[in-house]
């Protein structure tokens, strides 16, 4: 599983999240209240409507037109972290990072709590080669979420880009800790204890 889809995974999960939270808000809310009410309900469900069509399109492979969706999502959802995270995906894959960062720092000022965002701010910095600001926003991940596997597989392997081998060891086998079955996690570590080994063998 490639980086790009443990991080589509995971945001998945926040997706769901965001869909039962607007849904519970319409089940609070009474929608024939006042018409000011009714204007801001029908706004986010079309908001909404945007964004599953951008999903369509992303999954399609038309980016541009993903983007452009989302975009008009945003105009009329402006503070929506849900669209804003979405919306530095995209521009990510369309590698246009400096816009990127700027709606995921959106997002995640909009929800602090949010741990999407991060993670792609810190794919995107490890692309670079920037690696402290990647590891940086990791650890911030890990802080609002420790129990998620995926944050600690992508630790582990920028761990291993900084040659901070006994670390990334650490970041697998705690990936696994929390899910015993994670191939990938599983696969790494044992490179990492093989070369090990390998090593202690050449020096003795």
């Amino acid at each position: 599983m490639s980086t790009f889809q443990l991080i589509m995974f995971v945001a998945s999960a926040y997706f769901a999240f965001r869909i039962y939270q607007h849904i519970q808000s319409l089940n609070n809310h009474d929608i024939g209240s006042n018409q000011a009410d009714d204007g801001v309900i029908l706004q986010i469900s079309e908001g909404e409507d945007l964004v599953d069509q951008a999903d369509e399109e992303f999954a399609k492979g038309d980016l541009k037109k993903a983007l452009e969706l989302l975009e008009m999502a945003n105009s009329s959802n402006r503070y929506d972290p849900y669209i804003l995270f979405k919306l530095g995906f995209v521009l990510d894959k369309l590698d246009r990072s400096d816009e990127a960062l700027r709606y995921l720092n959106d997002a995640i000022e909009v929800d602090s709590s949010s741990v999407p965002p991060l993670n792609v701010i810190a794919s995107i910095y490890r692309k670079r080669g920037d690696f402290e600001s990647a590891r940086e926003y990791l650890i911030r991940s890990i802080e609002l979420d420790n129990a998620n596997k995926f944050t600690f597989y992508n630790y582990g392997n920028l761990l291993v880009d900084m040659e901070l081998y006994d670390e990334a060891k650490s970041a697998y086998a705690r990936a696994l800790e929390i899910d015993p079955s994670f191939s990938e996690a599983s696969s790494e570590l044992e490179k990492l204890t093989r070369s090990s080994v390998e090593k202690i063998d050449e020096d003795s």
